[in-house]
């Protein structure tokens, strides 16, 4: 059996804020505003994951009305993640992240975000993409970062 998710996210970017995507810290100015620590891809890919489980999204799982995940990292919200999809009994099949940002440039963090989300789903690295990719000045135009992610997940 397989089970296909699709998630997608938005965090605006300002001042005062780290920016991490993918569990990795990124050198900006602007980091993402948000009640965790606003890792946008890794929220995407959670969605994703509970989408093809048919189980809602991290709004419900993790609500930013509890105080407990104020400021929580999310890379750590994904373990719970992924071990609520394999008490269901699946496994990742591969997974497929966009990010969608003006600013700062992503390309050279590509790898190390692969290999955090390699390690914490304990799979290859080639069953996890990541891209980045502009909106050329249209859309989030620079004032946020945004994220696409799709799962397959295997049973």
């Amino acid at each position: 059996m397989i089970r296909i998710g699709t998630g997608y996210d938005v965090h605006r970017l300002v001042e005062n804020r780290r920016l991490v995507l993918c569990g990795v810290e990124i050198p900006s100015e602007l980091g993402l505003l948000g009640h965790s620590d606003a890792d946008v891809a890794v929220h995407a890919l959670m969605d994703a994951i509970l989408g093809a489980l048919a189980l809602g999204d991290i709004g419900k799982l993790f609500p930013d009305s509890d105080p407990q995940f104020k400021g929580a990292d999310s890379m750590k919200l994904l373990a719970e993640v992924i071990s609520l999809m394999e008490r269901s009994g699946f496994s990742l099949g591969n997974l497929d992240i966009t990010i969608i940002a003006e600013r700062p440039k992503l390309a050279k963090y590509i790898p190390a975000m692969r290999e955090r989300l390699a390690a914490a789903f304990g799979c290859d690295i080639s069953q996890i993409s990541i891209k980045a990719t502009t909106e050329e000045g249209l859309g989030l135009a620079g004032a946020g970062i945004g994220a696409q992610a799709a799962v397959l997940l295997t049973k």
